[in-house]
């Protein structure tokens, strides 16, 4: 039976409160936190199961603060393997300034792990199935070298598995030697990726193209943010634009977007309609605070509002 696996090497408890109002050098009262397990690849599992479906995700965790994050994937009853290290598990947190609505988010470093325990990944990845969505999703944490997501390409890809990936920078690059079947950068990861610091929409489908060509990625999907995405595949590119609502928080919205568009190839789509799937779901997740993500009643609403607003400009090359 095939699966949808994830992997998050640098998790983090997202830890999120309210203030009225920012300021400076004063002692400001929070309201009561609200604690939720994240990271890339676990807040796409999260995501999957507010979808109505499941997946496996992976994460390595350790320390006092890796015992809360564990508990806190218990509640959330998600199937999981967790990879124990060391150090303690990172926490980020996410204030919203009620006085001006403005989100401020703050984001630990990881603790740094060794070979020896962020090599188990690459076992459970080397046991993958044929047609296995691996999703992985997020920074990897101080002592995996970027060179790593070069050795899982290649593993993934003798599996005859699928490799979805939400990274940056050097790791990005790694991957992409080898190839994967889906990237999903944002602008400003791309064009560090091509070296283009003020990437534009030409650009990005230029670029798109250049990657998918060479064989490093059957598609790209490019977020825009509150904008929608552009997706090139080899047969179609097009912008997506996304429903226009009002954000109460973004933060999973990118995960959100990557978990609907997993779940619709897995389940069979095409490209083109598993993204529309994925903005209704990235949008779905900015209506709710914290990192809540999103919710089936709300994608299934916007997601008929991206079908209304469809339009397709077929490739050319």
């Amino acid at each position: 039976m095939n699966r949808i696996i994830t992997f998050t090497f640098n998790p983090a408890i997202d830890k999120s409160t309210t203030i009225d109002h920012l300021v400076p050098e004063k002692k400001l009262a929070c309201s009561p936190p609200v604690f939720e397990p994240g990271g890339g690849g676990i807040n796409v599992s999260r995501a999957i199961r507010n979808l109505g479906d499941h997946s496996t995700a992976v994460y390595l965790s350790g320390g006092y603060s890796g015992r809360f994050f564990s508990s806190l994937i218990e509640k959330e009853r998600l199937d999981a393997i967790n990879v124990t290290i060391s150090g303690a598990t990172r926490e980020n947190l996410v204030v919203m300034d009620v006085a001006t609505g403005q989100q401020y988010r703050f984001g630990m470093p990881g603790p740094t792990v060794s070979e020896k325990e962020w090599q188990p990944c690459l076992e459970i990845i080397n046991k993958c199935a044929a047609d296995d969505y691996l999703v992985i999703s997020g920074s990897l944490p101080p002592g995996m070298p970027p060179e790593v997501m070069g050795e899982i390409s290649t593993i993934v890809k003798k599996r005859k598995a699928k490799l979805v990936v939400d990274i940056a920078g050097d790791a990005l690059a790694c991957a992409l030697k080898t190839g994967v079947y889906l990237m999903k950068p944002n602008l400003s990861e791309l064009g560090s990726l091509i070296g283009n610091a003020h990437i534009t929409e030409p650009d990005v489908y230029q670029a798109a193209r250049q990657i998918i060509t060479r064989g490093q990625s059957t598609a790209v999907v490019v977020s825009l943010g509150g904008a929608g995405c552009i997706m090139v595949t080899k047969d179609e590119q097009v912008m997506i634009p996304a429903p226009l609502v009002k954000a109460i928080s973004t933060v999973g919205a990118g995960d959100s977007m990557l978990a609907g568009i997993v779940l619709k190839l897995f389940k069979g789509a095409g490209f083109l309609s598993a993204v529309r799937y994925g903005i209704a779901c990235g949008t779905a997740a900015t209506l709710h605070p914290g990192t809540a993500l999103c919710h089936i009643d709300d994608v299934e609403r916007l997601f008929q509002q991206v079908l209304n607003n469809a339009s397709v400009t077929m490739a050319t090359w």
